[in-house]
């Protein structure tokens, strides 16, 4: 007999629904689905699943859904592989002095960590312990750790992997519109859409079953890409499907306001929009006047008529109800990125298109959680229910949930970068707790950020596999994978999804959830911590009503009835499928554009090798990959198709360098180089070279990325940094510098 399970994909923030069967049925268990317990530690019952507890191996189906409608990725279907990998990380292991990880019990490795806490922060105070959370935590463990840090540990210092993400997007969100959901619609709104405008996402790729939604726009002509590269996304404007637009990187944002300069000056702006629903356009008008089209095809190098028929499409489209504006990483992850996901939204409110039934202005969150990951708590300023930490009403609201007085709540803390950058230093971080995240690759300066790892006093990593930042841990806890727990997460277009409990897990794994209890505990911290999640959504929803991101009408019921729960959902509400149709959630009930224009770029040092060619690097991601690799690079599917980095140059540049395809290429900048082969493609500017960032150590495009932050957001420059690029002085890497020493092992192929 066949059983089965419904659930949400591991990766992205489409989060495809799936259905997880298993030929051998229900697993054996005298209760379904409770979580192990050593003796010494049990303080209370563990929750147990509400569904069924299947027995492995799992085979995974694509059920229908509206963000997928049934389709899946590679990386979803193989997303089952991993449950039961040999390179599992299952009981806790303590590195010794000779550098090896070695198991030890949970009792032993819970009183470490209280240990370290406790000395670091009689030595050093509150804040020299940190936590660093992730976007793939679901909203019951991203709320609890917020919730962990601030009062069990009573520190500031707590971020998140969202700001490399989503933190330029958010923070022009909240400037124009006064929240941030990433899209302010339903997926299936584009759909019947004549225009879209695409700016920086490569969704063919990063998550396929996207394209589908873009297909009534390619019907009609109306797709627009703006990317660097002639990405997947972008060749699906071919054959009179749309318009590929581009740039030279970096430069996003002469070109969004040379389209506004059109809209302005050839009168396609929504007069009457303007006037009823906005404030800041005469500003705006200004702030377009010197970018005319000919001016930004010097800029941008893309033609003046192009920009143009960009312009006019827009409109018409608007005019028809049917344009939409989306922005991704690629124009949001720089220095500028705040300002020009702002100039973005400037041209959407000109063409009236946020508030519309059949138009719109959306960004893509790209983590399996990034949209409520980044709600309820793990970023640096703020509280659940994205409530601003510095906001008293704000401050006193979750203080009466938790139970505390308004001063137990520790103020603002530092953004990841400015986080990553204090770590081991004599008024920073000491000791680093380290949830869902792998910043040894993911994060930029990358061999900065190692060296400042490998400073700490005491580093702690929760992961399920031992990653690049978990082989530098002082201590590793083993903690559930996504099929193996309860919870909720919120998608890319702000609704609440149910992830379900499917199959066992290993014996000495625990749900961060439980060791944020029992350190708590160990703590003698102030309120309550549950293990159980449904206990911690009812907390959580209690947290955020009245906030921006308001839960409170939802609860795990509804969500197991399939009901849609898109937020802010208000309890006695329906939810908020749709934002702004009537008004935009500042004082005024009016969007506010702000001016912005391009700013200087720090200029790099001098190239002084007389062999390498300056170049820009872009870095991006792969169809077989997801995020650092951690997961990906061990489903011997995925590995197979892309075992190793390499470098897309063009081969005009190419060949001025003496690079063949398939060679070994150099490609440094004062911070770091890495080694890998050349992919010649033209769909690359001959100017510019392309890196993955999946893969770690000497193919680690992050080693060469520059840790300059935008000053809004404290998003870092990872899509503008200046390279030198040779062929390189070997044939071959010594085997020793190779990057399979911690994940591409036998095992894990």
């Amino acid at each position: 007999m066949t059983n089965s399970a419904d659930t949400h994909c591991p990766y992205c923030a489409l989060q495809c629904a799936m259905t997880l069967t298993s030929p051998a049925g229900l697993a054996p268990a005298s209760k379904p689905g409770p979580v192990p317990v050593p003796a010494l530690l049990k303080a209370s019952e563990p929750a147990s699943a509400t569904g069924p507890v299947l027995a492995a191996p799992l085979d995974v189906q694509g059920r229908d859904f509206p963000t997928n409608r049934g389709g899946l990725c590679r990386k979803g279907w193989t997303s089952a592989t991993l449950l039961n990998h040999p390179g599992r990380v299952t009981e806790p292991l303590l590195k010794g002095a000779d550098g090896i990880h070695r198991p030890i019990g949970w009792d032993q490795a819970l009183a470490l960590v209280t240990k370290a806490v406790q000395d670091t922060q009689t030595r050093y105070g509150a804040d020299a312990v940190g936590v660093f959370g992730g976007g793939g935590l679901t909203n019951e463990k991203a709320y609890m750790l917020g919730k962990f840090a601030r009062l069990a540990l009573g520190t500031s210092r707590i971020d998140y992997n969202g700001r490399f993400c989503m933190s330029s997007a958010a923070a022009a969100g909240m400037r124009a519109f006064g929240v941030d959901r990433g899209l302010p619609f339903p997926l299936t709104d584009l759909d019947t859409a004549s225009t879209i405008l695409m700016l920086g996402s490569n969704v063919a790729e990063t998550m396929p079953p996207f394209v589908q939604h873009l297909q009534g726009a390619r019907d009609a002509g109306g797709l627009i890409v703006v990317d660097p590269r002639r990405s997947a996304t972008a060749k699906f404007t071919a054959d009179g499907g749309g318009l590929h637009l581009q740039p030279l990187p970096g430069t996003d944002l002469a070109l969004l306001l040379g389209l506004s300069h059109v809209i302005v000056h050839e009168g396609l702006a929504d007069g009457d929009f303007i006037a009823a629903r906005t404030t800041g356009y005469q500003a705006v008008v200004r702030s377009v006047s010197s970018f005319w089209p000919e001016r930004v095809q010097s800029i941008t190098g893309v033609p003046a008529d192009l920009i143009r028929e960009t312009a006019r499409r827009l409109a018409d489209g608007a005019r028809k109800g049917g344009s939409y504006i989306l922005t991704g990483r690629g124009v949001e992850q720089h220095v500028d990125g705040t300002d020009t996901a702002t100039a973005a939204i400037n041209l959407s409110l000109l063409l009236g298109l946020p508030g519309s039934r059949r138009s719109g202005y959306g960004t893509l969150t790209g983590q399996g959680n990034g949209q409520g990951g980044r709600e309820h708590g793990q970023k640096a300023d703020q509280l659940p229910g994205y409530r601003k930490i510095t906001d008293p009403a704000a401050r006193a609201h979750v203080a009466g949930v938790w139970g505390v007085p308004v001063e137990t709540i520790p103020g603002p803390g530092l953004p990841a970068v400015q986080l990553l950058k204090s770590l081991g230093k004599p008024d920073g971080v000491r000791c680093l707790l380290v949830h869902a995240s792998n910043i040894a690759v993911a994060s930029p300066d990358a061999n900065a950020v190692i060296a400042g790892l490998r400073s700490l006093d005491f580093l702690m990593v929760c992961d399920f596999f031992m990653s690049e930042t978990a082989a530098e841990a002082d201590l590793i806890l083993p903690v559930l994978q996504w099929a193996e727990e309860e919870g909720t997460l919120t998608n890319l277009e702000g609704r609440v999804l149910r992830r379900r409990r499917a199959i066992q897990p290993p014996a000495g794994a625990r749900s961060e959830l439980w060791i944020m209890a029992r350190l708590a505990e160990a703590l003698d911290a102030p309120s309550t911590y549950s293990e159980d999640p449904e206990t911690v959504f009812e907390e959580l929803r209690l947290a955020s009503a009245g906030g921006l991101a308001d839960y409170s009408g939802i609860d795990y019921a509804m969500l197991d009835r399939g009901e849609a729960a898109y937020w802010p959902y208000p309890a006695g509400s329906t939810g908020t499928p749709r934002l702004f149709l009537d008004s935009f959630p500042h004082a005024d009930g009016k969007a506010v554009m702000t001016a912005v224009t391009p700013r200087r770029r720090r200029i790099p040092a001098a190239n002084t090798d007389p062999a390498a060619k300056t170049m820009t690097l872009i870095t991006g991601r792969l169809l077989e990959h997801y995020q650092s690799g951690t997961q990906t690079r061990r489903v011997s599917e995925l590995l197979a198709t892309q075992p190793e980095a390499t470098v897309q140059i063009h081969p005009a540049a190419a060949a001025a360098m003496g690079i063949a395809d398939g060679a070994l290429v150099s490609v440094a900048n004062e911070r770091g180089e890495v080694l890998c082969r050349a992919e010649l493609s033209t769909a690359i500017r001959p100017e510019t070279v392309f890196l993955p960032f999946h893969f770690p150590e000497l193919e680690s495009a992050n080693r060469l990325t520059e840790a300059a932050t935008d000053p809004v957001s404290g998003m870092p420059e990872f899509k503008f940094n200046k390279v030198w690029v040779r062929a390189a002085a070997r044939s071959e890497p010594k085997r020793s510098e190779r990057q399979h020493s911690v994940l591409q092992t036998a095992e894990a192929s």
